[in-house]
């Protein structure tokens, strides 16, 4: 049965086919073994006490009235001991809290049409501080301490920290991440340091996560701790608060370990990768360190806030086009494809201009490749055994198109409404990240609450020592990914021989970086033994990507991000966030995230205000330089003021980021942010899934009274929509429908699909459970009918060599079963990256319609209405005639034909406990719903 590659690179990681097939035939004696050992870490944990008090203290700093929600699944128990695993694929059990949030997130999808705000809980958690008396589950002193109180509530098992000192409180925040992650965190320490391997094994998945992520950040332990250094010494005091913070909550990882260890209730997939032994508890599971949280945070920043790169792809594009139709038509083609600055996207921001990255009159040290010269840079050498195989060279291939793509995991979503239009005239927010469907899930939820520290809400496992997304006392805040360019490629000359290069001048050796990573066959990962050499050539103007050669020349192209060498500068302003001395007023919110270097749209709202801010170092750019293409590296194109022994530069201030108070009402879903502010991903034209929650806020706020649970389902209604079916499809069928369709096949379709438009455009059950959709075969159609009538519309006039050129710089399609997708297949998000606005602008010339921003030709028929008709009807009749089993041809979790099983969402497993599908919904994973009801 054919199967889906999967494209992101956390979607390929999952605990290898071996380890279940293990499990299903582990003898008796084995289950037996593992049963001896704890079931419960949480409840092994360490001593309890009373102190009922420390549970109700922060109730009091609560001003959300009881109107704070939030979820995640699939639940907060991430950690399970062999005995769990065991029984987890022996019987499907699960352990306590490990998916009771998974039933009520998925029940939105078909509970969302009535929803009323007192309705809301049954969806979400209660998100208000503190625990009541009556819901205290555990009340534990890690460690002994008596600073430090963890208190779980019997509901969710969510961790409720308060200290009384600084280091308990954080201390506590370690000791809690490593109860509930800690396995999930040991994996993303070695991913980080491209020792990924050597510690879960060799299948494929694992190699090219690590090589993915390693090519990105070839780090050496030194500039780990110096990154930590120089981070805290750039900020004062705020920087030796957060070293000492890190200190608490390694301490607290480290105590946890310590524990497990001696109580034998670690996670049991220490077991089964051979650290330690179930019989005579011989292994180790090593210390945590704080350079560990500089790794882990190098891949969360790869992944979610690193926008731009992919240059070289865009000047292979740009040459095609200039070889298919002149230099000058050319760029004009390629730039209308590209829309850097659209202007009909949707914006996040509605008024002002924000200037960033315009296109240059005459750009200046421009390097395109000469034709047919270019070649990607090896990372893997000296490949033994199972890293020898075809299989192993395709992942590593797969692994280094991920590293280079500017159509990185964006996702995440906002709809903000300021109090003005709210019917209790409070602000109102529905957000939070999307950061795709893992068991267990890379966020975690806490409270903590402690001298200088009082928020509740999510955090990336291993980086917790404060809430990253969350609520304070009286406000909260979330992000999405923005995107914007600060990576940028620059082609140094070669001199002397590959491996030299000139800088500013004078021939200077590249610096080589080496992992060398060998693995042996264990009972979770049965892959053959084998080894290769991970080896990074890396300049002052970051590392090797590709060779070519410009005009003749041997060049390098490199990669530099100004994130690079800068991976723990974000603390400070998550430091900020979680202090409510500090945090007072949304001009504060804005200060604090000007502290984070990643790329993020930041979001905020209080009992009276919203706000908007958009973070990230960008680099100011030599004047004359056009950031979409490779660059000369040499001084007068660098950045400018540019440091690469610290790689610093001169940043665009933060009144050139877009930002907002108080706008009527924010949406955000990876979208254009604001007026002239280039978006580094292509594809933001007129049609974006961002249009999917501004055309149902924009209504809300017309009408007035906006309540919880009308923000919540618009939100829901939006992910459950077909951003194509609800945007472009009227049209094509506005197309279609100049003239009588006389083919019965064709009309049939024609019929369902605009049936389907009628009833909402929706990917939705028939009710709920019963995993067939509504409107099915409509939708069977319209999967099929996209990849077929974008190559019928666009490859004639384009060209085969261009359009698949364009197609490297975009992907045309990304539906929920799409496994072309940058997220792979059952990731939940959908409709990011696609040719819907390129499709939309060409029909709608076509038709006559007026355009702004056109693309530089129309293509569709070659411009001509009846023959762009002929090309509809002749692709959907052939979509109309495949079937089901075609259209989804089935996976390892699905059998060929079932639509609703192609879309479904999967919990992907990252250690041994794993989660049936629900059924798709394209939202964030982490979410809350708040409206706070008074201010300090």
């Amino acid at each position: 049965m054919p199967r889906r590659t999967p494209r992101n690179a956390l979607d390929r990681l999952r605990t290898p086919r071996g380890f279940h097939g293990f499990l299903k035939t582990a003898s008796v004696c084995a289950l037996i073994a593992g049963l001896l050992s704890p079931l419960s870490p949480a409840m092994a944990a360490g001593p309890t006490t009373g102190d009922d008090k420390a549970a109700e203290r922060a109730a009091a700093d609560d001003h959300c009235g009881g109107r704070c929600s939030d979820i995640l699944p699939p639940g907060q128990n991430g950690n399970a001991t062999l005995a769990q695993i065991l029984l987890n694929q022996a019987f499907g059990t699960q352990p306590a809290h490990a998916e009771d949030q998974l039933g009520p997130y998925a029940n939105l999808a078909t509970g969302y049409t009535a929803l009323t705000d007192d309705r809301i809980n049954t969806f979400f958690n209660d998100a208000s501080f503190g625990v009541p008396a009556d819901q205290v589950a555990s009340t534990v002193r890690p460690a002994g301490r008596t600073d430090v109180t963890i208190v779980r509530d019997k509901k969710t098992g969510v961790p409720h920290i308060t200290g009384t000192t600084r280091y308990g409180t954080e201390f506590g925040a370690g000791y809690v991440a490593a109860q509930d992650r800690l396995w999930l965190m040991d994996l993303f320490r070695h991913v980080g340091r491209g020792q990924l391997t050597p510690f879960a094994g060799g299948a494929p998945a694992n190699q090219g996560l690590e090589q993915q992520f390693w090519r990105s950040a070839p780090y050496t332990e030194a500039e780990l701790q110096a990154q930590i250094d120089s981070a805290a010494a750039a900020a004062g005091e705020r920087g030796k608060q957060a070293l000492a913070d890190v200190d608490a909550y390694v301490a607290g990882i480290n105590a946890y370990i310590d524990a497990s260890d001696k109580g034998r209730y670690f996670p049991g997939e220490y077991v089964l990768t051979g650290h330690k032994d179930s019989i005579t508890n011989a292994g180790t599971i090593e210390h945590f360190k704080p350079t560990d949280l500089v790794a882990l945070a190098s891949v969360i920043g790869s992944l979610f806030g690193s926008g731009g790169g992919g240059e070289v792809n865009n000047a292979l594009s740009l040459l095609a086009a200039q070889e298919k139709y002149g230099v000058a038509e050319g760029t004009k083609v390629w730039e209308s494809f590209r829309q850097r600055n659209d202007p009909e996207a949707v914006l996040t921001v509605h008024d002002g201009s924000f200037p960033y990255l315009p296109r240059p009159d005459d750009p200046q040290g421009r390097a395109l490749p000469d034709a047919g010269s270019v070649e990607r840079e090896p990372l893997v050498y000296d490949r033994t055994g199972a890293a020898a195989t075809a299989k192993a060279a395709g992942t590593s291939a797969t692994a280094a198109d991920a590293a280079v793509t500017s159509a990185r995991r964006g996702m995440s979503n906002a709809l903000v409404v300021s109090g003005e239009h709210t019917a209790s005239g409070h602000p109102i927010a529905v957000f939070g990240p999307q950061t795709g469907y893992f068991a267990p899930q890379l966020l975690m939820l806490q409270e903590i609450q402690g001298p200088g520290l009082s928020a509740r809400g999510a955090s990336f496992a291993g980086l917790s020592m404060y809430v990253e997304l969350g609520r304070g006392q009286d406000y909260a805040w979330s992000a999405t990914t923005s995107g914007q360019d600060i990576i940028d490629t620059y082609a140094v000359e070669l001199c002397q021989d590959d491996y030299h290069y000139l800088y500013r001048g004078t021939c200077t050796p590249m610096e080589k970086v080496e992992r060398k990573n060998a693995w042996k066959p264990t009972v979770a990962d049965g892959t053959a033994a084998g080894s290769y050499t991970m080896r990074v050539w890396r300049t002052k103007y970051g590392p090797v990507e590709y060779r070519a050669t410009v005009g003749g020349k041997k060049v390098a192209y490199t990669t530099l991000r100004s994130s690079f060498l800068h991976e723990a500068d974000s603390i400070i302003g998550f430091q900020m966030l979680n202090d409510p001395d500090y945090l007072d007023s949304p001009q504060r919110f804005q200060s604090a995230v000007q502290h984070i270097n990643f790329t993020f749209n930041w979001f905020y709202a209080d009992s009276e205000h919203t706000a908007y801010y958009n973070s990230g170092d960008n680099p100011v750019r030599a004047s004359g330089t056009d950031a979409e293409f490779p660059v000369w590296a040499r001084q007068a194109y660098e950045w400018q003021d540019w440091d690469p022994a610290a790689n610093t530069a001169r940043y665009t201030p933060a009144s050139a980021h877009p930002s907002s108070l108080d706008q009527d009402y924010y949406i955000s879903w990876n979208n254009k942010q604001a007026k002239d502010y280039t978006t580094a991903p292509w594809g933001n034209g007129p049609v974006h899934r961002g249009n999917l929650l501004d055309d149902r806020v924009k209504r809300l706020v017309a009408d007035g009274g906006v309540t919880r649970s009308a923000l919540v389902a618009a939100m829901a209604e939006a992910g459950l929509a077909d951003l194509r079916a609800e945007d472009v499809l009227p049209d094509l069928l506005k197309v279609i429908g100049s003239a009588p369709v006389t083919d019965p096949a064709a009309a049939a379709a024609v019929d369902r699909l605009r049936a389907w438009v009628a009833a909402g455009s929706l990917r939705t059950e028939t009710s709920r459970g019963s995993k067939t959709y509504a409107h099915a075969d409509a939708i069977r159609i319209l999967d099929a009918w996209w990849p077929l009538l974008v190559k019928a519309e666009f490859e004639p006039g384009l060209g085969s060599d261009l359009y698949t050129a364009f197609t490297r710089n975009l992907p045309v399609d990304e539906s929920p079963s799409a496994a072309h997708g940058p997220t792979g297949a059952h990731a939940g998000s959908a409709f990011q990256y696609g040719w819907w606005s390129h499709v939309d602008k060409d029909i709608r010339a076509v038709l006559g319609e007026p355009v702004r921003g056109p693309l530089a030709r129309e293509y569709c028929g070659g411009g001509d209405l009846a023959a762009c008709r002929d090309t509809l009807l002749s692709t959907l009749k052939e979509a109309a005639g495949r079937t089901a089993a075609q259209v989804y041809p089935g996976d390892d979790t699905c059998r060929a034909g079932d639509q609703w099983c192609a879309d479904s969402v999967i919990h992907r497993t990252l250690g041994g406990i794993r989660h049936g599908a629900i059924g798709w919904q394209n939202r964030p994973t982490y979410q809350q719903v708040v409206e706070f009801t008074s201010h300090r």
